[in-house]
């Protein structure tokens, strides 16, 4: 299966953090699945971090790094064809991140691995 992977399932699985679905735990466990890893997300964790809204225990240089060759995600670069997208999706979510990843999932045809019900609104196969 190959899917995009939200911010915080990400960082959840980075984590063993208990707030992970058995479901997700394992998809992510499999290394036949394909997961995908958004320059949004990157941006996202980017900000946070800076805001005090997140605390990472390794250099954030490091962890995308680790993205890469630990985890083995294909990074997904944002395209203007996403950016233009972005501006007619409905204001079902208000979070211009989840917004992008919602974009990016419907560009490529992925499901996108996330917790958060409310991009359920949208046009895109959620996986929990």
């Amino acid at each position: 299966m190959r899917l995009l992977v939200d911010t915080h399932a990400m960082l959840w699985w980075l984590r063993d953090d208990a707030r992970l679905s058995r479901r997700a735990r394992t998809i992510l466990k499999d290394g036949t699945n394909k997961l995908v890893w958004s320059v949004a997300s990157s941006w996202e964790i980017a900000v946070k971090l800076r805001a005090g809204k997140l605390e990472l225990d390794r250099p954030l240089e490091r962890l995308y790094a680790d993205l890469v060759t630990g985890q083995g995600v294909q990074v997904l670069p944002i395209g203007h064809e996403h950016c233009a997208r972005v501006a007619e999706l409905p204001l079902h979510h208000r979070d211009p991140f989840d917004r992008m990843l919602v974009v990016q999932a419907q560009h490529a045809r992925l499901p996108l691995l996330t917790a958060d019900p409310k991009l359920g609104a949208y046009d895109v196969e959620l996986v929990w």
